[in-house]
């Protein structure tokens, strides 16, 4: 049998030494179990949904879903990564400071979402809409509860309880909409599980024992800050790129085509993106452990791109190319219209792992600037390519996301490489 050591020296067979690799690889092993339990929640839950629910409540709840999406990005604000990467002799202080600040964050989105709501709806022409984007606004209060503790948890490395927790919040989520789609509430059947699961998250509290002690303080606030803005920018923007096709065909072609749309995108692409952030979540502090040794780090972002190459990219093209076999098949006819889509959007995602690997290794080594700067590069060649393609129905939509993920996202990880240490 091959030991420990063994296996943190020849992980992959002809590549240098990857240090603490064993640690990364029971993370990555924790986070693909947690996505495999909630993809197959999700797919009894969009079974369900396929069939109770019409395009336009897939539509309104997409709707409500996105708002929300826009907004929460403000939670994930690298405060919270900053004590991820903070030296041991400042922790204490940093994530004191970053506690209150957390807390004042959501609070402020909190009423921010109640404001909006109303205004939202009516953009959408419909004013129903405004009750649920309300409400959706209580998930803040669950982020401060928990934020540090969880980030104690990836400083050291120990992702199963995230894992865990995580899992199960989303699992719950998935099987209470089947369950509600079922008895026929509708749109309230997507949105009041995501109300109810919430609390969940607060159950990684316990698992470490960090508290925040002393009096109300934001002493040292403007280093977090620094830190923060660039990795808020990024995922502002990351954010906006995975949400701002949603509003477009929501505006330019109603919201039955936001129904078809969001049914080929979360079908398609969902099953992706969960691995890619389960991998970012991993890697991360792995990383940012390396960060005094520039050999180990660039040692360790090699073989987290070689890991990637191997699981991610035969997984995209195997669901390109099952597609219109089993779309028919598990969600019914009437969603045969989607196939094209769900293809191309699958397409879209072979650059993706790359993309946020990268993104990974420049917030570990401070860089977050650069990252913003690609993504906000990105972005506006997204919007660019979005109304262009809207002008073709939801395949030109489509065609837009692919090209600009593969154009431009491969640019990125390709200019990238300038920052990445080199391996000694």
């Amino acid at each position: 049998m091959m030991t420990v050591a063994a296996t943190r020296r020849y992980w992959f067979p002809g590549l240098p030494r990857w240090p603490d690799g064993g640690r990364l690889l029971r993370n990555l092993t924790a986070m693909g179990l947690s996505q495999l339990a909630v993809r197959a929640s999700r797919l009894v839950t969009v079974l369900v949904l396929t069939r109770q629910l019409r395009p336009a409540d897939l539509g309104a709840a997409a709707i409500v879903l996105t708002v929300y999406e826009l907004l929460a990005v403000f939670t994930r604000n690298g405060i919270a990564a900053k004590v991820v990467q903070t030296p041991d002799a400042d922790l204490q202080a940093v994530a004191r400071t970053a506690h209150w600040m957390i807390w004042v964050v959501c609070l402020a989105l909190l009423a921010i979402q109640v404001v909006i709501a109303m205004p939202v709806a009516l953009l959408f022409h419909d004013p129903s809409l405004a009750l649920p984007i309300a409400l959706m606004g209580l998930i803040y209060l669950a982020t401060p509860l928990c934020a540090l503790q969880t980030a104690m948890l990836q400083r050291e490395g120990r992702l199963g309880r995230i894992a865990l927790v995580g899992g199960a919040q989303v699992v719950t989520d998935n099987l209470l909409s089947a369950a509600l789609a079922l008895a026929g509430l509708g749109l309230w059947a997507i949105v009041l599980p995501k109300l109810l699961v919430a609390p969940l998250w607060v159950l990684n509290r316990w698992a470490h024992p960090w508290r925040c002690q002393g009096p109300v303080t934001f002493r040292g606030w403007q280093a977090i800050a620094r830190f923060s803005r660039g990795v808020v920018g990024v995922e502002m923007l990351g954010t906006l790129q995975a949400n701002i096709d949603t509003v477009l065909v929501g505006v330019l072609l109603g919201v039955d085509a936001v129904g078809l749309y969001y049914f080929a995108f979360n079908a398609g692409l969902g099953i992706t993106l969960g691995f890619v952030n389960a991998f970012a979540a991993a890697v991360y502090p792995h990383l940012c452990a390396a960060r005094g040794d520039q050999g180990a780090l660039a040692a360790r972002f090699r073989q987290a791109k070689l890991l990637l190459a191997c699981t991610m990219v035969p997984l995209v093209l195997a669901q390109v190319a099952l597609a219109p076999l089993y779309v028919p098949l598990l969600y019914g006819e009437a969603w045969r219209a989607a196939i094209p889509v769900m293809m191309i959007i699958c397409l879209s995602a072979l650059p993706r792992p790359f993309t946020s690997a990268t993104s990974q290794m420049l917030a570990a080594l401070g860089r977050t600037g650069t990252d913003f700067a690609w993504q906000a590069v990105m972005t506006v060649v997204l919007i660019a390519s979005l109304l262009v393609g809207a002008q073709q129905g939801i395949i030109g939509v489509a065609v837009a996301i692919l090209f600009t993920q593969v154009v431009v996202g491969g640019t990125f990880c390709l200019v990238a490489r300038a920052h990445v240490p080199r391996r000694s």
